[in-house]
């Protein structure tokens, strides 16, 4: 486990912006993987996909890199930020505009507004 850990440790401060997910951005193979893989697209933020079920190493390595049990999980200049739920509750209220301006990340700013309003 502790070549995952590495493996995880090193991809998740070299990139800005990492989703651990089941599938790949192009192709979810869930629906909470898929909802915010969904959002990261349609912002335009540009990020690195990693697919659990690619490797069970990395599936169970995941969990215990940052104590949280399910998948996905979204990575912000090296920060766990959560899963599906605390994702879509960001995008709802603004938190997760917030989190990229605040790390330099660049995302569709009116694309996250058009979320908003699709589900207000």
């Amino acid at each position: 486990m502790t070549d995952a850990k590495t493996q995880i440790d090193e991809t998740v401060k070299a990139n800005d912006v990492v989703l651990y997910m089941k599938g790949t951005k192009e192709m979810p193979q869930c629906g909470f993987s898929s909802r915010v893989a969904g959002v990261l697209n349609f912002m335009g933020v540009e990020f690195s996909d990693i697919n659990v079920l690619a490797d069970d190493a990395i599936r169970q390595g995941i969990k215990d890199y940052s104590d949280w049990p399910t998948v996905p999980q979204l990575y912000v200049k090296g920060e766990f930020v959560g899963g599906c739920d605390i994702i879509t509750e960001m995008t709802l209220s603004g938190e997760l505009d917030t989190l990229f301006e605040q790390n330099g990340v660049a995302y569709d700013k009116d694309a996250a507004d058009k979320i908003r309003e699709a589900n207000a």
